[in-house]
């Protein structure tokens, strides 16, 4: 239960065996590749060349094209899976057998020359659609398209707002000359479609006339036949492209068993893309390469006897304190502690060197949860869920935490619960009344409406453990460190300070009370200079006084949650149990009992989580770490069983 010491790995090998080396490693999964630093000074550094990374540009490739497909056959023939169904397993030689890898991109690249075929036909379908339109209010035209004017007459087809009347228009045309006759073809709300034929002498007058209502010439030429003609044919090959796209659809809807291949091929594209990402921070020199990392300590002996069959020199050693920034972290937990990861990585890893917070935290987390929720019914709910979703699932990383944190949450839960009488706020109570007309109610050592003040006093007495804990912890890192005194002047300060009131309080005696402040003014006075011996002495009392003071009053909010989560419950209960019918009680209880559920879920853990990020961490914690990401197998769809 602490941070995993890291060792720094310099490894020198072939360039013959780079590609090799480097799937060992991954298969192994214990070392992070890290950009080597270069030396300014060292004329060698500039014989070194990066490796070539056109292979990282083709595994992304792969693996959108392998995503591409998924997509499409999402659409038509997705993959029948439950929630609670874990990842499939695959043997490692069968994930990265190049045989299997190879169908699989031939999959996938019919799956998306089917999809870029359908594409295309909807693209032209559509085209078609346009070109219907324009047509359309030409049907009844029964005249080619293509018919022109000739030396002695003008024939135009041409478009007049629909709030133009026929009349009106035919009139104008007369009246501009009488070797010019009008023709409506057809209309619609905003357009009338019409045919102009005059004398080709008469034809400018009649124009200009038109144009002043608003005419304007319809661009048919480029069609050959009358409109009638060319809708069929249009509409002939809407038929042969609907019916294409039935057919590829229909093929598609049939490629289920794709689904499996395209997922690994994915998997073993994102694998690759990680190995080249990691090929890309090694130097070469033609010959040779150089590699640079860091190797948890504990993995240390098995990594060495692995390299030893290769050409290669390595070397590891500790990190020096300076470098300690830029050290990986990794924790290492047990069951008991190891969902709070989730926590500790929502809030920021521990700096490398210092405490692994999670298993100072996880008694406080879990009981904080359970008094702020404290309902047996849903400590239940909590369980069951978590439970469940482990064994039939087996999730890993951050949503594998989350449901290991709902377990012990939940199994607080219900023991306070127990400790408050609720289940699911008085559902019993109201049940056997509606049913029995009897009274019943569960054993309650305490009850959040009626010992309320009682719950508060706990719920800050609990917050002052806490604080006197991350004081403790705080205390014996300065010691370590060989501050002792800042230990002192710090922690045991106002140890004694707290010690003292509690004395003088229960009316012992208000020596020790009267230390504690002569060691608040000792301390600021030896250690600091000049005024700044007096501001040290305001300053120490003003944030000290008032933050513990703060600190200890956030506590309140258990009791705060607690309450609201009971009386929310309790108020839907009795609102359910009004009409007097037990069916409607148990709708109205169960609607209202899910939204508290779903809120305290929720407002619990965050306000858990304050309390411990700022309350609590405030007083020992060394954040700033970064994560420990090995060259390894990862994977989104399949578990690879090496």
């Amino acid at each position: 239960m602490a941070i995993v010491k890291m060792k720094r790995l310099r490894m020198v090998g072939m360039v013959s065996d780079r590609e090799e080396l480097l799937r060992r490693l991954q298969h192994m999964g214990c070392v992070e590749i890290i950009q080597p630093e270069a030396d300014a000074d060292d004329p060698l550094w500039a014989c070194l060349t990066r490796p070539e990374a056109g292979g990282l540009a083709a595994a992304h490739e792969e693996k959108t094209q392998a995503e591409r497909a998924l997509e499409v056959l999402k659409r038509y023939a997705p993959s029948k899976g439950s929630f609670l169904a874990p990842k499939p397993g695959v043997g490692e030689r069968d994930f990265l057998d190049e045989e299997r890898a190879k169908g699989a991109r031939e999959a996938a690249e019919q799956v998306n020359a089917l999809d870029r075929r359908l594409a295309a036909i909807r693209a032209e379908e559509n085209k078609l659609e346009a070109q219907k339109a324009v047509l359309l209010p030409w049907m009844n035209l029964d005249l080619p398209l293509e018919t022109g004017s000739t030396p002695q007459v003008t024939i135009q087809l041409g478009t007049l707002p629909a709030n133009i009347p026929m009349g009106q228009a035919e009139r104008e045309v007369q009246a501009a000359s009488e070797l010019a006759e009008l023709t409506e073809v057809s209309s619609d709300r905003d357009t009338r479609y019409c045919m102009l034929v005059c004398h080709t002498s008469q034809a400018e007058g009649v124009l200009e006339g038109l144009k002043a209502l608003g005419w304007s010439r319809a661009n048919l030429r480029d069609w050959t036949g009358s409109a009638a003609e060319n809708l069929e044919r249009l509409g002939r090959e809407t038929k042969a492209l609907q019916e294409e796209a039935a057919s590829i659809e229909k093929k598609l809807t049939g490629m289920g068993e794709l689904n499996a291949p395209l997922r690994q091929l994915s998997d073993l594209a994102g694998v690759d893309a990680s190995r080249e990402e990691a090929r890309g921070r090694l130097m070469d020199t033609g010959q040779t390469f150089l590699l640079e990392g860091w190797v948890p300590e504990e993995n240390w002996p098995e990594l060495e006897r692995a390299l030893g069959s290769y050409p290669c020199a390595c070397e590891v050693s500790d990190p020096a304190p300076e470098d300690y920034s830029q050290v990986p972290v990794k924790l290492k937990n047990s069951a008991l502690t190891r969902p709070l990861n989730m926590v500790t990585e929502m809030y920021s890893l521990p700096a490398y060197g210092t405490l692994d917070p999670n298993p100072l935290m996880a008694p406080f987390f879990i009981l904080f949860y359970g008094i702020m929720m404290a309902d047996m019914g849903y400590g239940l709910l909590m369980m069951l869920a978590g439970a469940v979703i482990l064994k039939k699932k087996k999730p890993g990383g951050t949503f594998g935490h989350l449901c290991g944190l709902l377990v012990l949450c939940g199994i607080t839960t219900f023991i306070m619960g127990a400790l408050t009488g609720g289940f699911f706020g008085d559902f019993l109570t109201q049940v056997v009344k509606l049913t029995t007309g009897g009274e019943f109610a569960l054993p309650a050592l305490f009850t959040p409406l009626e010992d309320t003040m009682m719950i508060l006093v706990g719920a800050m007495c609990l917050g002052f453990v806490q604080i006197i804990t991350g004081m403790a912890i705080s205390f014996v890192s300065k010691l370590k460190n060989g501050q002792v005194m800042d230990a002192v002047f710090e922690e045991v300060t106002w140890w004694v300070v707290f010690a003292g009131l509690g004395l003088a309080i229960v009316g012992i005696t208000p020596i020790v009370l009267v230390v504690g402040l002569v060691m608040v003014v000792a301390g600021p006075v030896i250690q600091n200079q000049g005024f700044g011996k007096v501001t040290g002495i305001f300053g120490s009392l003003y944030n000290h006084v008032t933050g513990y003071f703060g600190d200890i009053l956030s506590y309140s909010r258990l009791m705060a949650l607690m309450l609201a989560g009971s009386v929310i419950a309790q108020v839907f209960n009795t609102l359910g149990a009004i009409p007097g019918n037990i069916v409607i009680f148990l709708i109205i209880s169960f609607a209202g009992n899910t939204l508290n559920f779903a809120l305290n879920l929720l407002g619990c853990y965050v306000h858990d989580l304050r309390l411990q990020c700022l309350e609590y961490f405030g007083k020992f914690y060394q954040d700033g770490g970064r994560p420990f990401r090995p060259l390894n197998l990862n994977t989104k769809y399949y578990e690879v069983v090496k």
